[in-house]
């Protein structure tokens, strides 16, 4: 095997696994963030989990890709471990796929599909059908590096040193390791057990042989999601030891039942001609024999993971910091449903700045009916968290908008800065209250018990309306009528208020400083009702673009 070759074998490998890659991102473009809704649909039955799983892998023709996905969605929250087996399973089921296309020489069309999906793509200005096209150009990328593999093959027939090597793998533990370190290195088990079906094509390695490195694949292709779960909660990586486990059950029963009973000729019986086919339609039958004997016990399978690797108290499933939010934007959108896992953890981390911002105003407002130091400080500490979030969230905002890095959900997006931005002044406005305290302090400024009691109003009524926004399950339109009832409500008060308190001051209840301090009170209450609906108008263009 000469350079040419080698070469060959290479640049064939790297349009294979760039083929794989545009069949991902083409899918991601096209449903990355609905997703989400997709596989929460359809995982709660384990049968059209599998499914699901499977018609997702056959589309991007990666069991890889697949498991790297549902590994973000249980790291992020977005799915339950339980979920997770079902689409593990499926996957693995799909990705068969591959290997049945290359049996059936599909190949011969990818110059074909190549034309198709690059034509697409380049004169066809609509995104999803672009997306579409995408998906299309993979494959026949795809097949087109395979063909090359194929061809660089070729002369290993001649090489007495690679036969040798082959007949080695009669060795059914040989084999095995063959086959997971080689699709470990290349972390696609589509690419090495194409490459196995040409080498048995070219007839390097007999099918009996053969059966034994395709077993070590299926384990290998795991270590692209145990790759994928470094730096994830224990959730996420029990995900990968499903995986695994899957993988390395499936192979301890296949090898026995091929070293005791003639399962080799049965399936080789089936197509006795074509060493591809074989190869194919055992990869088929393993993945499906192996997932028919596992399903029943899928949810024992989730709880054998979590006894290997038990909570440790130290993390909250389905909590994701802001720093895991950014580590998943640093990782880029690597993977299928990246755009899922970066929205939804988006949309925690500004839910907890709109908490924040609630619940630092009610304290403010205690700050200055009750005059504690303590609450005080609470407040300053609390609006440094918000600042802080308000930043590494416009920051992360920032950048997935500019590097184009959400999909179609960029509308989503922009909403979601707005929801910042007036999070942010909430919580300005609720230390603007809690500040006036020393003003209160210094100047002797008592409230009189009316005053007292609208301040005791204002507290209530706010807190009502951010509830009313925090609760929200959907934003349907009446709900968005509920908040801006509160703002009116809010409007009115404060115009009622500060009549109120201009009489106080006639009858000379109040002094001048008390005046200018109330009205300044007035103010923030006000401004807060503003920004409460902005943030509830802003949650309802997400709804209705999602």
């Amino acid at each position: 095997m000469g350079i040419t070759e080698i070469l060959g074998l290479l640049g064939g490998l790297a349009l294979f696994l760039y083929g794989m890659q545009m069949m991902s991102e083409g899918l991601e473009d096209a449903a990355g963030n609905k997703m989400k809704s997709i596989l929460e649909k359809l995982t709660s039955n384990r049968f059209l989990g599998v499914a699901v799983g499977a018609g997702i892998t056959a589309v991007i023709q990666s069991s890889s890709a697949t498991t790297v996905m549902v590994v973000g969605f249980v790291n992020s929250g977005m799915m339950t471990l339980k979920q997770a087996v079902w689409i593990i399973m499926g996957a693995n089921i799909g990705t068969t796929i591959t290997g049945q296309l290359i049996a059936l020489d599909v190949g011969m069309l990818a110059p074909l599909f190549a034309f198709i999906g690059v034509a697409t793509v380049v004169f066809i200005k609509a995104a999803k059908v672009q997306h579409i096209g995408k998906i299309f150009a993979g494959l026949g990328v795809l097949f087109i590096g395979m063909n090359m593999m194929g061809d660089s093959m070729v002369p290993l027939r001649e090489s007495e040193a690679f036969v040798e090597i082959m007949t080695k793998f009669s060795n059914p533990f040989l084999g095995i390791l063959a086959g997971a370190v080689f699709t470990a290195v290349i972390q696609s088990s589509s690419a090495s057990v194409g490459i196995l079906q040409t080498l048995a094509t070219a007839g390097l390695i007999g099918f009996p042989n053969a059966v034994f490195v395709l077993f070590g694949q299926n384990i290998g292709t795991c270590i692209t999601a145990v790759l994928a779960s470094i730096g994830t909660n224990r959730s996420a990586k029990r995900t990968t030891i499903i995986h695994l486990m899957f993988n390395i059950i499936g192979t301890i029963v296949f090898t026995t039942l091929c070293l005791l009973l003639p399962v080799t000729d049965w399936v080789g019986g089936i197509t006795p001609d074509d060493p591809s086919k074989q190869i194919a339609n055992m990869h088929t039958i393993f993945n499906i024999v192996t997932t028919s004997l596992l399903i029943p016990f899928g949810t024992y399978l989730a709880k054998f993971a979590e006894k290997i690797l038990p909570d440790t108290g130290e993390e909250t499933d389905g909590v994701t910091p802001l720093s895991k939010l950014n580590a998943e934007f640093r990782r880029g959108r690597m993977h299928l449903g990246s755009t899922a896992v970066h929205t939804d953890l988006l949309s925690q981390e500004i839910h907890r700045m709109v908490a924040l911002s609630g619940e630092n105003t009610y304290r403010a407002y205690n700050v200055i009916l009750n005059g504690s130091t303590s609450v005080f400080d609470e407040v300053v500490k609390h609006e440094e968290t918000i600042d802080a979030l308000n930043k590494e969230v416009s920051q992360y905002i920032s950048k997935i908008l500019v590097d184009n890095n959400c999909g179609d959900n960029v509308a989503d997006v922009e909403q979601y800065f707005l929801i910042t931005g007036n999070a942010e002044r909430i919580g300005d406005h609720a230390l603007n209250i809690a500040g006036y305290i020393d003003v209160i302090r210094n100047k002797k400024i008592a409230f009189s018990d009316e005053a007292r009691a609208e301040l005791s109003e204002m507290q209530t009524i706010t807190k009502e309306a951010l509830d009313k926004v925090l609760n929200m399950k959907t934003a349907t339109p009446e709900w968005l009528s509920d908040i801006a009832a509160f703002e009116q409500r809010i409007d009115d008060m404060t115009e009622t208020y500060r009549e109120q308190h201009l009489e106080r001051m006639r009858q000379g209840k109040c002094t001048e400083e008390a005046c200018i301090l109330y009205s300044e009170l007035l103010t923030d209450f006000e401004r807060i009702g503003d920004h409460i609906l902005n943030i509830a108008q802003a949650y309802s263009k997400i709804e209705i673009t999602a």
